[in-house]
């Protein structure tokens, strides 16, 4: 670790668990490879939250694919931030496109997606997608591009 970076999570004896939404508990370092295009996946099989009516646990893979620009996301904070949805109440869709703009807010980077994929609750599933290329470049156009193919050949779902 670079003396200039100031990660708190990474290496620390104790970790706190948020019980709630916490965005403050995210952390960056540098991209030591700004001038390179390149895919940064995290996948988060055990996420869980809230339905905000019900308060009824709602399970789901979070995967978010990025390319950074100057910042990455450190990844322990990252796994925190997942984690303090734990017992908040939000639906679906507002969950995956809050973890997407607190990530642009934190990092800025040329494209961000995030797709979440909740098990079923009452006999029904849903996937909400949402991403984001950074406005003026070439990331932009390549956003839009991927909303409208995206899910054209969906996997099988047989996990669910």
């Amino acid at each position: 670790m670079r003396e200039n970076e100031n990660l708190t999570k990474l290496g620390s004896k104790t970790t706190e668990y948020k019980s709630d939404y916490a965005p403050e508990v995210l952390e960056s370092f540098s991209n030591r490879h700004p001038g390179n295009d390149y895919f940064v996946k995290f996948n988060c099989p055990e996420f869980t939250s809230l339905c905000p009516i019900t308060g009824q646990p709602d399970f789901a893979n979070i995967v978010i694919s990025y390319v950074p620009d100057e910042k990455l996301v450190e990844s322990k904070s990252l796994k925190l931030y997942l984690f303090s949805f734990r017992n908040h109440g939000d639906f679906h869709e507002d969950v995956v496109n809050t973890i997407m703009k607190d990530l642009i807010r934190l990092l800025d980077p040329k494209y961000i997606e995030v797709w979440g994929r909740f098990l079923p609750r009452g006999g029904l599933s849903i996937d909400p997608y949402c991403n984001y290329g950074k406005p003026g470049t070439r990331w932009e156009a390549a956003a839009w591009e991927r909303l409208m193919k995206h899910d054209m050949l969906p996997e099988a779902v047989d996990n669910r």
